[in-house]
């Protein structure tokens, strides 16, 4: 009851300050806190300037930093909020006001427990990025080294969860109040933006993260990660090699270094790509300010404060997906839906087929620099209700992911695309992927999977057998009759139980 009346009351003071900006559409058109966003209209009737998008952008930006975290989520549902008001919110900036480095300072004492003129030669108070969880200052090591020290807002976890319990609550009430809505699953939604601000917040995992991307990046050598001092890194802390180079949507100062855009367009593309498909773990946070590009045309990142996964089962099913969109094929594309689960089977596959042409060809029709395949997925989030598709909250960060790619890649290179330059590394990558011998190695990892966990399965039949046995576990009445009433078929499930376990220990001799 005491959680109730305390975010009903922050519910009310936020629907104010959306009503101030003229942006109180959202909550209306849910439509579960009418008495909230009537007062709130009553009390601050305003006529702001700009799209709907624009005013919602703007009142998120001065709500605060879990506000404007949602913001960026919700530019990945279109379903939700409609196509223009997405794109409105996909250049919410994660930007905020610094705080003293005096509090930065104290900060990494605290966390490092050592005093900064032992940790750094210099260290400059003014950061050189603020945003809502941290900001960077730039210094240098006791070594010598410039390096970047990312460093957590005094307070911010109080902040973050004070938030995300009021957006847990409002989630809970929609699903309440508004069954109809329940198949977008904002409960699991609010979860993955919670799971990724409670990453956020621990900048140790930012570090590993940062370290298994450069892992599995380290063959390809036009694209690279900077290096983590672990020794001055904490969970509030997080210390790494000092990166120069131009931003990647500066492209006059790329051409004029002799860079060419389209090659590098590629490299990046091919990157992500490489990131999401091969590895299942992706940088997610992929806008202009967090790549650079140095002297020798490698492509830097920095931040890994967002990153994303992605199982391999779905993986294959978005390459295939990818691909069937890139050459029209949308009968596929419909099969992929169907196969991958995202489609329930007693959903037509002819008229879902008719409904990723009516989505992709005015897409797909538009000059190759402006095809999007991050607006294409868009669009098929905003048919779910037709044909009851469940909202999948793992591709939506995906899909925010990609939007933002596209945007950085048509700053560095207007006239071409960055999905049908990496089209043949798409190509050849499946051709790799289903081919007889992959497909091979896979199954023979399986059954070995299976046959190291026979021991375990044994032994847990025989200690089932003997308390059976001895009287120590007894079945229930009702299972007792039916096992009387299928003797025949118990015992031929015997033998091929027996027959199969036999195959197994030959298998495994």
């Amino acid at each position: 009851m005491i959680r109730d009346v305390r975010h009903a009351w922050r519910l009310l003071l936020i629907a104010r300050l959306l009503a101030r900006h003229d942006a109180l559409f959202p909550l209306e058109r849910i439509g579960v806190a009418a008495p909230v966003t009537a007062l709130a209209r009553l009390v601050s009737r305003r006529h702001e300037p700009g799209r709907p998008g624009q005013r919602l952008a703007r009142a998120l930006q001065q709500a605060g930093p879990s506000f404007i975290k949602m913001g960026q989520a919700l530019s990945s549902r279109p379903d939700l909020i409609g196509e223009d008001i997405a794109a409105d919110l996909s250049d919410l900036q994660d930007r905020v006001a610094p705080f003293p480095g005096a509090a930065a300072r104290a900060t990494i004492e605290a966390e490092l427990e050592a005093p900064i003129a032992d940790l750094f030669r210099s260290f400059d108070d003014q950061p050189i990025a603020a945003a809502s969880i941290a900001q960077v200052h730039h210094a240098v090591d006791t070594e010598g080294r410039e390096v970047a020290v990312k460093v957590l807002r005094p307070g911010v976890e109080e902040a973050f969860s004070r938030d995300l319990d009021l957006f847990f609550w409002l989630a809970e009430l929609i699903e309440m109040a508004r069954p109809d809505l329940r198949r977008l699953r904002p409960i699991d939604s609010i979860r993955t933006i919670a799971e990724t601000v409670e990453i956020e917040m621990d900048l140790r995992f930012e570090a590993a993260a940062a370290v298994e991307l450069a892992e599995n990046m380290a063959d390809d050598a036009g694209f690279r990660i900077p290096r983590v001092d672990w020794g001055r890194t904490g969970s509030r802390v997080l210390t790494t090699e000092w990166v120069s180079g131009i931003p990647i949507d500066d492209r006059n100062a790329l051409i004029a270094a002799g860079h060419d855009p389209e090659a590098l367009l590629a490299k990046s593309a091919e990157a992500f790509f490489l990131q999401v498909f091969r590895d299942g773990f992706f940088h997610a946070d992929l806008h202009a300010g967090n790549m650079f590009v140095r002297p020798d045309g490698s492509i830097v990142a920095v931040d890994f404060g967002i990153m994303g996964r992605i199982d391999r089962k779905t993986r294959l099913h978005l390459a295939e997906l990818l691909l069937a969109f890139l050459s029209r094929d949308y009968r596929r594309a419909a099969e992929v839906h169907f196969a991958a689960g995202w489609v329930p089977a007693h959903r037509s596959v002819d008229a879902f087929t008719q409904a990723c042409r009516s989505i992709a060809e005015p897409i797909m029709d538009k000059p190759q620099n402006e095809i999007s395949i991050a607006k294409l997925l868009g669009h098929l989030f905003q048919i779910t209700k037709t044909f009851d598709m469940e909202t999948q909250p793992d591709l939506l960060l995906l899909q925010r992911t990609m939007l933002v790619a596209e945007g950085t890649g048509r700053a560095l290179c207007p006239d071409a695309n960055m999905w049908l330059l990496a089209r043949p590394l798409m190509e050849r990558w499946m051709r790799e992927t289903f081919s007889p011998e992959t497909r091979i190695r896979e199954v023979a990892e399986e059954v070995r999977t299976r046959l190291a966990r026979a021991p375990e399965l044994l032994g847990k039949l025989e200690a089932g057998a003997s308390a059976l046995a001895d009287g120590t576990m007894r079945l229930h009445p009702d299972t007792l009759r039916a096992l009387r009433r299928d003797d025949r078929r118990h015992t031929i499930t015997v033998v091929w139980a027996t027959i199969v376990l036999i195959l197994v220990l030959i298998i495994a001799a």
